[in-house]
């Protein structure tokens, strides 16, 4: 597992039934590694995990496994209401052949420190493969800092890197500084990329790569390689759109994004609802803009 590079978190295309379209899912996976990206995440928020049962991510991962073979790695994301139930879609995703781990807090529950180590420790304890803290405490409520991302690292060996999106840029410095080479840092946040990689992120787990790879691949290696100018002539055309990544209804707006280029549809499963009437004509809007502008 190679944790560098642009690393889309996938959504989860359905059926009009809302059944997982496998088919198109598969496209997807190699479309995106075709045009530069260096692996895929699924089961995340941004791929709806919380609304797949335990089967559905199975056969999910299994299709991305298969769909790559041996182009690329999957990352399996590991979320749920309980420490058991995430050791177990964890040594799932180990039997289905994931290269990597995307380990989450728990849903809901938010514990101390002590307790949020010990959820961790039991995931990366049940299996040898690769894994990636995410840090996300906008969204889960816990707040790995960087000195309690250390006292993991000292402890398990196959923990390598950590998606941060804290949106706190100065953390990419602080777990360097720490860290050094131990630690690969990825940025889970659309719109601070090039903050992040000019800081010295390696990676950038992306929403909106979904719709636009090439382009994402393009902002990201023009920003870590020093090329300034190109990097941020790309990020000025591509932040209103990766901005749709950083509000709550981020799954329906990257998913009318798929839909509006032509690659997937809209459709999400409840709660979620699609997008309607004016939020629906502004985000169309911001995507006609982009087109016609793109770079």
């Amino acid at each position: 597992m190679n944790w560098t590079g642009v690393i889309p978190a996938i959504t989860t295309p359905f059926h009009e039934d809302l059944s997982v379209d496998h088919g198109f899912f598969a496209r997807h996976c190699q479309w995106l590694v075709e045009n530069g990206c260096s692996g895929v995440v699924a089961l995340g928020s941004l791929g709806e995990g919380a609304t797949l049962t335990f089967e559905e991510k199975e056969a999910v991962l299994k299709t991305a496994v298969i769909a790559l073979g041996d182009t690329a790695p999957v990352v399996a994301g590991v979320s749920a209401l309980s420490t058991a139930e995430s050791v177990k879609i964890a040594e799932m995703a180990a039997d289905a052949g994931c290269s990597g781990l995307m380990v989450l807090p728990p849903y809901v529950y938010t514990g101390d420190w002590r307790e949020m180590k010990a959820h961790v420790s039991a995931i990366l304890n049940a299996t040898p493969l690769s894994s990636m803290l995410y840090n996300n405490p906008i969204a889960y409520k816990t707040d790995f800092v960087p000195e309690q991302v250390m006292e993991l690292l000292r402890e398990h060996g196959n923990l390598h890197a950590i998606k941060e999106s804290s949106a706190d840029v100065r953390r990419v410095a602080a777990l360097r500084a720490l860290a050094g080479n131990r630690l690969k840092i990825l940025c889970g946040v659309d719109d601070l990329i090039l903050e992040a990689a000019l800081a010295g992120a390696v990676g950038w787990i992306a929403g909106l790569v979904n719709a636009f790879p090439a382009e994402s691949v393009a902002l990201f290696d023009a920003a870590v390689r020093g090329d300034r100018e190109r990097a941020f002539d790309i990020y000025k055309w591509f932040l209103p759109l990766l901005r749709m990544d950083t509000v709550p209804k981020f799954v329906q707006l990257i998913k009318l994004v798929q839909e509006e280029i032509g690659m997937g549809n809209a459709r999400v499963r409840p709660p979620r609802l699609q997008l309607l009437g004016a939020e629906l004509e502004e985000a169309r809007a911001v995507v006609a803009e982009a087109l016609a502008a793109r770079i």
